[in-house]
């Protein structure tokens, strides 16, 4: 037997014990890992800046923002809404004839294979939101480690497991695997019933492709990128050219740009362009090269900086003389060079490239937008009395990303009930769900409806005596 094979395995023999245990315990068990977490910080934080180059400030963020989340899901769990019961007692005389006895919750789907991401080894790796989500929901997790950090993933899958199996959790509840041959088993595996995964359009969509071909499809939850434009309004590039810039220059090159919620396109005013353009190109010329995950990512950066540099119409407005460098690059189209080469020009570069394109009527910038793909977000910079003039693209920028922000930048997601962390394809394979927020919850549910059930086969959750004290609608 392999070992994704006797992981899988184990998954499948704790799911039904997992899924059955009771909120509170579940949510115990979640505040168990984020505490074991917390106490090994001194030991994690250093393991991760040595394996992807991240600075200690912002791995320390992250593993806060990592614990965070599990308490959250654990708060989540124990006031059991996400069950969603409904009781519909018998009622002869409903309009529709004579309706029986129908009591309807969510239950977990089984085990759930997770992808971690390379560009957040704590959020979005082995012990991240989709893990969190997962777990809560009452799914075992099978984890196939990010090859960018492998000694982090290992250290903290063993402290996941330890604290998992100290707080009462069956055996099999948490695994992890290693490898791409073992990843791609791992997802045609009959134990696995939904898998999630963060990373590149290319690597999702093959992924997501397997899901879909299995004897028995599974859901496949991807996160596969996006651009993220964002546009500037003629008011708001006259009234605010400076603080736009510096919001701009800083969310373009956080993280060394390698964040899914990278700005990478700024629509702006041709009228303005001048002054607001020059602002961005002094401010990106004065950010130092910072080193990038791995030289795999580094050199696919590289790659598509060059590729798009080359595009017809394409300006180099900042660019290090070192060709080779990782430093921020800035290009420059206008709306026509911008729409007749859309395709490459609208493709995600994962890393700090930004690209302005000029435009001269916003109503243009709204038809071409309808026209991209699916984003996670895209942001509208504008003045108050431009709202009324800005109904089509509102509405366009709605219809085509998960998120949509009002004189803000979209780099920092906020892990919280209300964040939709998500969008139309291919920014995600599954856009009416989200990776980030308790609402992840629901990937890992499926409805069942007990009809004329004996009470005492029931389970917790659809009884009247309501054992775990979940939320109810009746009738």
């Amino acid at each position: 037997m392999s070992a994704t094979d006797r992981a899988v395995s184990a998954a499948v023999a704790a799911a039904e014990t997992w899924a059955a245990t009771p909120p509170e315990a579940r949510a115990r068990a979640l505040v168990a890992v984020a505490d074991a977490l917390e106490a090994a910080r001194e030991e994690l934080v250093p393991l991760a800046g040595t394996e992807s180059h991240l600075p200690p400030a912002r791995l320390n963020g992250e593993l806060t923002r990592t614990t965070f989340q599990l308490r959250l899901f654990a708060e989540e769990v124990a006031a059991g809404g996400f069950y969603d019961a409904r009781i519909d007692r018998p009622d002869p005389d409903w309009p529709t004839g004579p309706r029986p006895d129908l009591r309807r919750y969510r239950t977990a789907l089984g085990p759930v294979l997770v992808f971690a991401a390379s560009n957040f080894p704590f959020a979005f790796s082995v012990a991240g939101g989709d893990t969190a989500s997962a777990l809560a929901a009452g799914c075992p997790v099978v984890l196939k480690a990010h090859p960018g950090h492998p000694a982090l993933s290992r250290r903290t899958a063993e402290i996941v497991a330890a604290a998992l199996k100290e707080a009462g959790a069956p055996d099999g509840t948490f695994g992890l695997i290693e490898g791409e041959r073992e990843g791609v088993e791992a997802l045609r595996h009959p134990g696995v019933k939904a898998a999630a995964f963060t990373g590149s359009e290319r690597g999702g969509l093959a992924l997501a492709r397997i899901a879909a071909e299995r004897p028995e499809p599974i859901p496949f939850y991807g996160e596969l990128g996006s651009t993220n434009p964002v546009v500037v309004t003629a008011r708001a590039a006259e009234a605010r050219a400076e603080e736009i810039a510096q919001g701009y220059v800083g969310s373009l090159t956080l993280g060394a740009g390698q964040f899914c919620t990278n700005p990478g396109i700024l629509f702006v005013p041709a009228g303005a362009a001048g002054r607001l353009t020059g602002r961005v190109t002094a401010l990106l010329g004065e950010v130092a090269a910072a080193p990038m995950l791995n030289d795999r990512i580094e050199a696919g950066y590289l790659d598509a900086a060059r590729a798009l540099g080359d595009r017809p119409g394409a300006r180099r407005l900042v660019w290090p003389d070192d060709d080779a460098s990782p430093a921020p690059r800035l290009l420059a189209m206008d709306l026509d060079a911008f729409a007749a080469d859309r395709d490459a020009a609208a493709r995600e570069c994962f890393g700090p490239l930004g690209l302005v394109v000029t435009y001269e009527r916003v109503q243009d910038v709204a038809d071409l937008l309808e026209t991209l793909p699916g984003q996670l977000t895209t942001s509208l910079h504008a003045e108050p009395e431009d709202t009324g003039e800005l109904g089509d693209l509102a509405g366009v920028l709605a219809g085509r990303s998960g998120r949509v922000l009002w004189n803000q930048w979209p780099t920092g997601v906020s892990v919280t009930h209300a964040m939709q962390h998500g969008g139309p394809f291919p920014a995600t394979t599954t856009p009416a769900t989200t990776s980030v927020g308790t609402a992840a919850i629901e990937r890992f549910l499926r409805p069942v409806t007990y009809q004329n059930w004996p009470r005492d086969l029931l389970p917790p959750p659809l009884r009247d005596d309501n054992p775990w004290g979940v939320p109810q609608r009746i009738n």
